[in-house]
């Protein structure tokens, strides 16, 4: 009951939107006096050079962002370095705190209400109704979160701003990797010591992915102008803008409400699920013995086995065109978009899946559609155990993100960038309950399939996982409070109590406090912690997690079923996406599902019984499979159909560092993915060769 109580206590939440109420207005039918007209085309050209000059800067920023985080070589004409990374991201933070367009945004919203509340004609529309008061408003909004008023406040920002790109540059430049069996030293990413911990039979191999894991932490706390220097800045800017910390002056720019508000949601959590954790490691040490509970040892004895029954069903090679039929049959579509996939792992390369904008979609004044341009990226090793469901999670997560952005209908780009006011929470709830359909029984039945035999992977290893995972589902909750509960710490420390030790023994005490032992994924590896658009940003994870399930319970009650639902990404599109961040997250949650947001659907969850939850996906498995079957013997007219009616309105090309793999442009999105299969396999065999 304390669960209960602590997640249905989220109810509050002032969200990002702004909601002014002003008298009628006239409408473009009825004539308006001299004044009240230029009044309006003034504003209306003070927002159309806005949004065209921000979306150059925007995306100026964002190119930089993708060659420096993927290590592109660039060339004279579009050269990559962090010093233009910092040059353009200065220019566009300089753009959006110039004080002068706040004041000019400002002085034409009060006039044109003015003006509108003085008018003697009376209609049904009033000014908040109009585009043009809407960009007034996101544009003051977007403007208040990077106002930096002082000179001296504009220097802490550019400071932060170096160093954080140099410390990232480095960081991806770091050797890691791990001691095999043999002694013989195995470069890994980030992401493949992961994989290694949770795959290898060796214990020696797990402990030593576990130890590179580990020297992350030190790498960035030991660096000189990194980390903690990154830290010590971003805290001296957030109390010159006159908050607390760094957290709170994020949070307040994200979610609309302060950081204590938040911290007693997350306490509420905290101590609600503290008898399920302790309960799991207990249920957990039973199965295994106490060397379960060392960091490397965990992953692998809950799942080590069945990753490895599971992996010829989830082949990386057929990840995107399986991500791309889920989304099809969903009827999601990306409105025109074009997205560039960079899905491999290699060197240099930043450690962590992320989806980017240079392009935000937008609709212009004249009505002309502006679609997105969508880069984004993953770290697959198709040569590893598990790699293959790995990259299916971040795949449907990651283009989860990319149809939200792509969707979002609103007469300014501002409302469909992902920064401030940006809600965290609203832009991870689409991604995250778009991935989460990979766990599910039906989405298996049909798309996880052995390449070889062309076979459904069997209910028994499904069985077989959902019994080694389903008992400990709270460790995810309990990882994702930590990185918040360590940054809660971290900004609150004196600048003199900043130092490489202290930060190191902080992440540990947090990780034996919140997770009960120290992390398979050592706090300090966590990549968002670096970047500055990431930073201060895992509890929006948490309060999407609440939305994923009250939104998946939404659709089982309306529909019975989720995956392969067409209703899915029309019901998506109008509720969640084509607002943008024009309306507050907790309101758009309550509108679809009928409910505040709370945790009950959550907390039902947790608690459901393992013979209930085992049974409840056996049925969805066995009536997908007979869909299938019904659809096989439809004389080939179902296969075919699936074959023609691939058509998620977007351009994809796939490439893999400076090189383009496939472009469906040329080839079609079927055409480009044979031709992406084809290149993983030839990867494949060099390396099994070599």
């Amino acid at each position: 009951m304390q669960l209960r109580r602590a997640l249905l206590a989220l109810n509050l939440g002032t969200g990002t939107g702004i909601h002014v109420r002003a008298m009628s207005m006239s409408t473009s039918n009825t004539p308006m006096n001299t004044s009240t007209t230029t009044q309006h085309q003034q504003a209306q050209a003070f927002v159309d050079n806005f949004n065209e000059s921000y979306a150059a800067k925007h995306e100026a920023f964002e190119n930089q962002f993708w060659g420096t985080k993927m290590a592109l070589k660039g060339t004279n004409e579009s050269p990559y370095s962090t010093d233009l990374l910092s040059q353009t991201k200065k220019e566009m933070e300089d753009f959006l705190s110039d004080a002068d367009v706040l004041v000019k945004a400002k002085n034409f919203r009060d006039e044109i209400q003015k003006q509108d509340t003085d008018s003697d004609t009376v209609t049904d529309t009033t000014v908040t109704d109009t585009d043009l008061w809407k960009v007034l408003n996101v544009i003051i909004r977007t403007c208040q979160c990077n106002e930096f008023p002082t000179p001296e406040a504009k220097s802490i920002r550019e400071q932060t701003n170096a160093f954080e790109g140099k410390l990232e540059k480095d960081r991806n430049e770091m050797k890691l990797g791990y001691t095999n069996s043999k002694g013989e030293f195995i470069t890994a990413s980030s992401v493949g010591l992961r994989t290694t911990m949770r795959t290898s039979l060796e214990e020696s191999e797990r402990q030593s992915a576990y130890d590179g894991l580990r020297s992350i932490g030190d790498f960035v706390c030991d660096h000189p102008q990194g980390f903690l220097e990154v830290v010590k800045l971003r805290n001296a800017l957030a109390k010159k803008l006159g908050f607390g910390d760094y957290y709170d002056y994020t949070v307040q720019n994200a979610e609309g409400f302060s950081k204590a508000q938040l911290f007693e949601i997350l306490d509420g959590l905290e101590e609600g699920t503290r008898p399920l954790m302790v309960k799991a490691r207990q249920e957990l040490q039973e199965r295994h013995g106490p060397s379960v509970l060392q960091p490397w040892n965990t992953g692998y004895m809950m799942a080590g086995s069945v990753v490895k029954k599971m992996d010829p069903y989830f082949p990386f090679s057929k990840a995107v065109e399986n991500y791309m039929r889920s989304y099809a049959a969903m009827k999601i579509s990306y409105a025109g978009a074009t997205m560039t996939l960079d899905l491999l792992d290699r060197q240099n390369k930043y450690s962590n899946g992320f989806c980017h904008w240079p392009k935000p979609a937008w609709t212009k004044p004249d009505g002309t559609w502006v679609p997105s341009i969508t880069n984004f990226t993953s770290l697959a090793d198709p040569s590893a155990v598990g790699s293959g469901l790995t990259a299916l999670n971040t795949l449907m997560h990651e283009a989860g993100h990319a149809a939200h952005f792509a969707n979002i209908r609103q007469p300014s780009p501002l409302f469909s960038q992902e920064r401030a006011p940006t809600s965290v929470a609203y832009a991870e709830n689409q991604s995250m309950f778009l991935d989460s359909l990979v766990g599910d029984a039906a989405w298996r039945a049909k798309y996880a399939r052995d390449v070889v035999n062309d076979q459904p992977i069997p209910f028994d290893i499904i069985e077989e996982e959902i019994r080694s995972t389903h008992p400990f589902k709270v460790f995810q909750l309990r990882a994702m409070l930590a990185v918040s509960y360590f940054e809660k710490a971290l900004y609150e420390l004196p600048d003199e109590k900043v130092t490489p030790d202290n930060v190191k023994a902080l992440a540990d005490e947090i990780e034996l406090k919140i997770q009960g032992g120290l992390s398979g994924r050592p706090l300090l590896s966590v990549p968002h912690l670096v970047s500055d658009e990431a930073s201060c940003y895992y509890q929006g994870y948490t309060l999407a997690e609440m939305s994923v399930h009250q939104t998946r319970e939404y659709f089982m009650e309306t529909d019975g079923y989720i995956v392969d639902n067409p209703n899915v990404g029309p019901t998506l599109a109008k509720s969640y996406w084509n607002c943008g961040n024009s309306r507050p997250f907790l309101e758009i949650v309550k509108e679809l599902t009928g409910k505040e947001l709370a945790g009950k659907a959550w907390i039902d969850a947790l608690e459901e019984d393992l013979e209930e939850h085992i049974g409840k996906e056996k049925k969805e498995y066995d009536d997908m499979i007979e869909k299938c079957r019904a659809a096989a013997a439809g004389d080939g007219d179902g296969a075919k159909e699936e074959e023609d009616d691939l058509d998620l309105q977007m351009t994809v090309k796939f490439v893999d560092g400076d090189e383009i793999i496939s472009d469906s442009s040329k080839l079609g999105l079927l055409g480009a993915c044979r031709e992406f299969e084809k290149f993983v396999a030839d990867r494949v065999s060099v390396a099994a060769a070599n």
